[in-house]
């Protein structure tokens, strides 16, 4: 690291330093131009350490700075990122050995030497530090490989990612769009087979999550064929290992693709076990992707909900598409001159959207209706809102506002809220959303414990809430102090594909304020019914005393059992003011639970069940993807490899004259008069001074 420095005079000029100069020497005549005992060599030496001495200290009077430029380089960073899923050992061609290529990434680090900074990582459904030669990833996101990148190393002299995968994924969205976020040279390495093998498939099975009890409902299998014309598809469909549907299904070509939809019926209420299995051919590369299990479960009952607004805005296309997307809701939107009150009891709850609007008057009849009926209310509060009016008809949260103006507000979810449970990755990704258009004011909420969202103001966290929840009148209610939602949609599907945390956000709000009530004093309830064999599962437990008020004072244990007769034993974490478990990752298959506590001197106990079913996403696709590899490379200033290649990539990124390190130079400035060694100086050349006139008799 190279440091120099020099004087900067600031907004004095520089020509003032020959005035310090002229100053010390005219001192130093006055002082000694008489003989006296002194011979002309001393005076001469004295003369310029006064001149010195006196030049100095009036330098310093002008403030001058010293700069100081320090030279830092940093060497260009080379990333290497390898594919780790299961997908590259399992349809690898007969020539490539894994781990030879291991060793052969490995010895990357050394040939580039000293003059680069090598990370290695390895990937699946995320990034992770090192190589690996395990190949045991159930799940692959490229994607997550840019964004993590891009978080990790944005900011720093990123020279080259070398890439390399079969350019199969399952997981987020084109890795395309997130690329070019990483600004660097991108070279790929081509792993896995282009050429098809003889393969029977399920791509994917298309279902809804829930059914009614005594309706059909339709699930939509996705097939494929490979290298198999002439042959047939013989589907299988079992329940809870009973069979219940079959067919069979010509193969016309050898790359045929089919989506075969199966009517179903749902004649027992709960969750149900269904199984799609292909029947495997002759010379099959693999049977693992033959078959599929989802589970559905069987509901009685159906929530409508009204959502009533006084004009047209994006948020109400926002929330229908995602409370759609729970078969458990049936949404009705309508503006409120055209509601049909005499349905109103039909409805589970209503969404008041910007209602009482400013400068609209709301039916009276449709007010006395809601309250009379005692119908679960959903205020969602924006910049046409009549505030006062609002403020009348809930006491969730009061506003005070003097002018109708609105801010941008972020969401900070808040960690003691316990009237509900949301997933950590959701609260996480709600708080990375952009900001809702707020009414600027003073906000209030009578508990605290009942704000799942408060309002960060740029940076800085307010105790404002965003969201919150409650009861007033006994009507349950729930006050949304922001409008902007569509914008949450787009923002979470640009950046992970899909919309789960704001459909989970929503969602979860409606069930809470559907809830007919507490049916018992304890419950445990799974975060979902089925869970992926790589996913960890989470569950939820609530315990209510006699006046049906949550605590969470006593111990909950449970037990999961799986049908081979397994028990795996936890204990729940209290989380504000009811529990929660982690049980982490588990085998696949069917469990029973039993959960118990104790409060006071009453025993309580709940049961249930739970799947863990498998993950098959990585068999579903057999011929790797090495166009997507070559486009990344090409649009990115780089070159798509094959693996025995792979030795060339040292003297591919030296050639490059577009990876080289870069030199910053850091610039600082201090008072001259701050510096010790000035001080030093001019006390050393007065003591010197002295001491010769001292001996000289002149003192």
């Amino acid at each position: 690291m190279l440091f120099l420095f020099s004087i900067s005079w600031g907004p004095v000029s520089g020509w003032w330093a020959l005035a310090c100069l002229a100053l010390g020497i005219l001192y130093a005549w006055l002082l000694y131009r008489s003989p006296n005992q002194l011979t002309n060599p001393w005076r001469y030496i004295l003369g310029a350490i006064r001149l010195i001495v006196v030049a100095a200290i009036a330098l310093l009077l002008l403030s001058p700075m010293v700069k100081t430029v320090s030279s830092r380089p940093e060497k260009p960073l080379i990333l290497i990122a390898q594919d780790n899923s299961s997908s590259i050992t399992l349809f690898k061609p007969q020539t490539f050995d894994p781990s030879g290529f291991i060793n052969k990434l490995g010895e990357l680090r050394k040939s580039l030497g000293n003059d680069y900074d090598v990370r290695e990582f390895h990937f699946s459904n995320n990034l992770k530090d090192n190589l690996s030669a395990k190949f045991d990833g159930k799940q692959t996101d490229i994607s997550a490989v840019f964004r993590d990148l891009t978080d990790r190393f944005g900011n720093q002299n990123i020279g080259a990612l070398i890439l390399a995968t079969d350019g199969l994924y399952n997981k987020g969205s084109s890795p395309q769009y997130l690329a070019h976020r990483l600004k660097t040279n991108i070279y790929t390495i081509a792993l896995g087979d282009t050429i098809p093998k003889r393969d029977l498939v399920i791509g994917n099975v298309n279902y809804n999550k829930t059914a009614f009890l005594g309706n059909d409902f339709e699930i939509e299998v996705l097939t494929g064929a490979y290298q198999s014309k002439g042959e047939n598809i013989r589907m299988n469909v079992a329940e809870d290992g009973r069979p219940v549907s079959n067919q069979t299904i010509a193969i016309p070509s050898n790359n045929f693709r089919r989506a075969i939809t199966l009517k179903l019926h749902a004649d027992k209420k709960g969750v149900h076990q269904f199984t799609v299995s292909l029947q495997p051919i002759a010379n099959e590369i693999s049977t693992a992707n033959n078959m599929e299990t989802i589970y559905v479960e069987v509901l009685d009952t159906k929530q409508k909900i009204l959502l009533l607004y006084n004009g047209p805005h994006p948020d109400i296309g926002a929330i229908r598409l995602s409370l759609e997307n729970n078969r458990n809701y049936e949404l009705k939107t309508s503006q409120v001159s055209d509601a049909d009150l005499t349905k109103l009891s039909t409805y589970s709850v209503v969404i008041l959207y910007q209602l009482p609007a400013s400068g609209f008057t709301m039916p009276s009849s449709l007010a006395n209706q809601l309250g009379k009926l005692k119908i679960p209310l959903w205020y969602i509060v924006g910049a046409q809102s009549d505030l006062q009016a609002v403020n009348r008809l809930q006491k969730i949260i009061q506003i005070n506002a003097g002018r109708q103006d609105v801010q941008e507000v972020f969401a900070n979810p808040v960690s003691g809220f316990s009237a509900f449970t949301l997933s950590d990755s959701t609260r996480h990704e709600l708080s990375l959303l952009p900001p809702l258009l707020a009414p600027f004011g003073n906000y209030s909420a009578p508990s605290a414990q009942s704000v799942l969202l408060k309002q960060k103001i740029g940076n800085v966290e307010t105790s404002y809430p965003l969201l919150a929840f409650g009861e007033d009148a006994g009507i349950r209610m729930a006050v949304l102090t922001g409008e902007g939602l569509w914008k949450w949609r787009l923002a979470e599907f640009a950046v992970n594909g899909n919309h789960k945390a704001v459909d989970e956000l929503l969602s979860q709000s409606v069930q809470y304020l559907t809830a007919k009530g507490i049916h018992s004093r304890f419950r445990v309830y799974p975060a979902k019914n089925a869970f992926d064999e790589s996913e960890e599962v989470i569950l939820n437990a609530e315990l209510y005393n006699e006046s049906l008020e949550l605590v969470n004072t006593p111990d909950v244990k449970i037990d999961l059992k799986n049908k081979a007769g397994k028990t795996y034993s936890f204990l729940f974490s209290r989380n504000g003011r009811s529990y929660q478990l982690d049980a982490g990752t588990l085998p696949i298959g069917e469990y029973s639970y039993s959960a118990s506590t104790k409060l006071g001197d009453k025993n309580l106990t709940t049961t249930g069940q739970l799947a863990i079913k498998p993950l098959n996403a990585e068999t579903r696709e057999s011929a790797a993807d090495h166009q997507l590899l070559y486009s990344l490379a090409k649009e990115n200033g780089g070159q798509m490899l094959m693996p025995s290649q792979a030795d060339q990539l040292s003297s591919l990124i030296r050639k490059n004259e577009n990876i080289k390190t870069i030199v910053y130079d850091d610039k600082t400035y201090r008072d001259l008069v701050d510096e010790k060694w000035v001080f030093v100086l001019i006390a050393g050349l007065l003591s010197l001074e002295w001491f010769m006139r001292k001996r000289n008799g002149e003192v």
